[in-house]
């Protein structure tokens, strides 16, 4: 039987010889299965020992009791590629994993519940846990180390230390994957403030840091203070930045990038490299940060959702191609760990990407037809999508929420609060408004017609935010859509009929083959109201990694032969999106494209190369500091 990664001497020990981990981030649900194996040898040809993964309870169980482990999520196959490979696994599985991912992983089904406090031993949400870890950990118990499996160590929480000092909720998440038989190493990764707070006894602190001088500190007072006879490991390296929509797209500069990493690795430390290849927020699934970085005019840290790409500037691009930061890993890790790196695998080449040329959307689907392959809710009051009584009780997690009224009568309409996150206003099919979750108790003039007139607040979920700390605590208020009343001339609006527009897979294949879609008109190129439009993309050979290009078009997402390849967004930085090759076939491939005000005269382009946006030299707005105390 071999023997577990142990820590101590301020060395890891692995069947009993001095090993230092030298790991990175790739998360298997950012990157088409069809690839895992190619972006675990590139990591291993670098000189990497190791791979560390997230795992997403809100992909695993997206709807309360119904649980998906395969296909993208298979992470049992994920893992045991890296032990075919020749790589160990560090095994990060929450709940709570933050990662730039929408609600930080957790199911936004648990805000179903109006008293919910995520992330504490509040006892429905602690059942939850407890239900999602006995599915999760007895497919992962037999790959520990300690049973021929590649898994060495396991997270407790993430970053939770600068989050809450519920000691029963982290006691609990312990003895729960104690339960499920987890016996390997346990560990904790902490920023600046994180590592100062208590932990649990025999649980490891790893540290999150990027800046040289933040990771000094940090260093100093685990070495001298917080554990003197541990080893240094440096959870996550940050190794680039994420993009918000309306900001330029982030670099961090590889002359800056080495000198952290030679000063890491100079101490003896084992790293991670966070992200190593970071991939894309498919879907829905992009975070959100709010109380970070930069001020607004009255003073409020605004809302910001992150784009579809997680390119995050890593020693893999998004597409999986190799960096300078790949090439500067390898020459410090062969400087400071000769042993370690005697065999390497030969390096695969780079996926070759493809233009597919223009393509015209040549039908579409107005609204109000989108509309009737939805099932409608009546209710008295708008209500938050996780709120809504479908999904098993757990209300809607992504996508759009359309609010419907009739009204004969008024001059104005006001929505009390704000939205979440962004709403366009339509009276009787035409666009009026435009606001988003900076705006309060907005009010707007009506000029009805006479007779019944149809009012309508199109809201988009654009992705909860994943990362709150003590100073902040905005998980638990996440609900998105309309979350207070609208009135009608200082009256409360009380009859409306809700669809809850998810887009999921078989949505998508039933609208495909309606009978409904329009042949479209490419001279229309402003849009009264949102439409989805389709066209084909023929491929007469093997297909190859390609791009969209959606410049031209205002805002929304596209699906290719019915997988959610993201969001798009005018404002940029983003202008691409990225579509691995196993999403196509060779033949025919149906686009659709579902867009909110403007088409380009339904014309796209598929391109070979990634445009990203403006580029910006990252300066970390994240306050990872450190007070030490002697």
């Amino acid at each position: 039987m071999s023997t577990a990664l142990e820590a101590r001497e301020r060395s890891f020990f692995l069947n009993g010889e001095k090993l230092v981990l030298v790991s990175g981030a790739v998360h298997y649900f950012r990157i088409v299965p069809e690839y895992w194996r190619d972006r675990l040898i590139k990591m291993k040809a670098c000189g990497l020992n190791a791979v560390e993964t997230y795992v997403p309870w809100n992909l695993h169980e997206e709807v309360r009791g119904e649980f998906n482990f395969e296909g993208m999520l298979d992470v049992r196959k994920f893992i045991q590629i890296a032990q075919e490979v020749g790589l160990l696994v560090l095994f990060r599985p929450g709940p709570y994993i933050c990662g730039e991912w929408d609600f930080g992983g957790l199911p936004s089904w648990l805000l179903h519940d109006p008293e919910m406090k995520v992330r504490s031993s509040y006892k429905p949400y602690t059942d939850a846990v407890g239900a999602y870890f006995g599915k999760l950990l007895p497919l992962v118990e037999d790959l520990q180390f300690s049973k021929g499996g590649p898994i060495v160590a396991m997270q407790v929480e993430n970053e939770y230390g600068s989050y809450g000092n519920d000691k029963e909720y982290i006691s609990f998440l312990k003895a729960t994957m104690e339960k499920y038989k987890m016996t390997e190493l346990f560990f904790t990764s902490e920023n600046g403030m994180g590592v100062q707070r208590d932990n649990l006894p025999g649980v490891l602190v790893t540290a999150n840091f990027q800046e040289y001088d933040h990771g000094y500190m940090i260093f100093e007072y685990l070495k001298n203070i917080k554990q003197p006879d541990m080893p240094l490991m440096v959870m996550e390296f940050w190794t680039g930045w994420f993009d918000h929509w309306t900001e330029k797209h982030h670099v961090w500069k590889s002359k800056e990038f080495k000198k952290v990493l030679d000063y890491i690795l100079s101490e003896g430390s084992s790293v991670n490299f966070y992200m190593f290849h970071g991939g894309t927020n498919f879907g829905w699934m992009n975070g959100a940060n709010e109380g970070l970085g930069a001020t607004n005019e009255a003073g409020k840290e605004p809302y910001r959702a992150d784009v579809t790409s997680y390119d995050y500037d890593a020693p893999l691009a998004e597409n999986g191609d190799v960096t300078e930061k790949f090439h500067l890993i390898k020459e410090l890790v062969q400087k400071y760990l000769p042993n370690q790196v005697t065999s390497l695998p030969d390096l695969p080449p780079n996926i070759p990407s493809t233009t597919y040329g223009k393509l015209s959307m040549t039908s579409y689907l107005n609204m109000n037809d989108l509309l009737t392959f939805i099932k409608q809710i009546e209710s008295k009051k708008v209500v938050p999508m996780e709120m809504l009584d479908i999904n098993n009780g757990g209300g809607q997690s992504f996508g759009f929420i359309l609010y419907r009224t009739t009204i004969s009568q008024g001059k104005q309409v006001k929505l009390t609060g704000t939205v979440k996150d962004r709403a366009i206003v339509y009276l009787n099919g035409e666009q009026i408004d435009v606001l988003d979750c900076t705006v309060e108790d907005h009010v707007i003039p009506l000029e009805l017609a006479s007779g019944e007139n149809t009012l309508e607040i199109l809201v988009e979920n654009m992705g909860r935010v994943n990362y709150g700390d003590f100073q902040s605590p905005i998980l638990n208020d996440q609900r998105k859509g309309l979350r207070n009343d609208v009135q009608l001339d200082g009256k409360v609006i009380n009859s409306w009929i809700i669809f809850p527009m998810e887009f999921k897979k078989s949505f998508l294949q039933d609208i495909s083959e309606s009978f409904k879609w329009m042949n479209s008109d490419s001279s229309v190129n402003v849009l009264k109201s949102p439409r989805l439009f389709k066209a084909t993309l023929d491929i007469s050979s093997t297909p190859q990694d390609t791009y969209i290009d959606m410049q031209g078009w205002d805002k929304g997402n596209v699906f290719v032969n019915g997988f959610n390849l993201g969001r798009y967004w005018e404002i940029g930085p983003q202008q691409t999106l990225y579509i691995p090759a196993p999403l196509l076939k060779e033949g025919q491939n149906e686009i659709q494209v579902f867009e909110l005000s403007k088409t380009n005269g339904g014309l796209v382009t598929f391109c070979d190369k990634p445009n990203l946006g403006e580029l910006a030299e990252h300066t970390s707005d994240f306050d990872n500091t450190i007070v030490i105390q002697s």
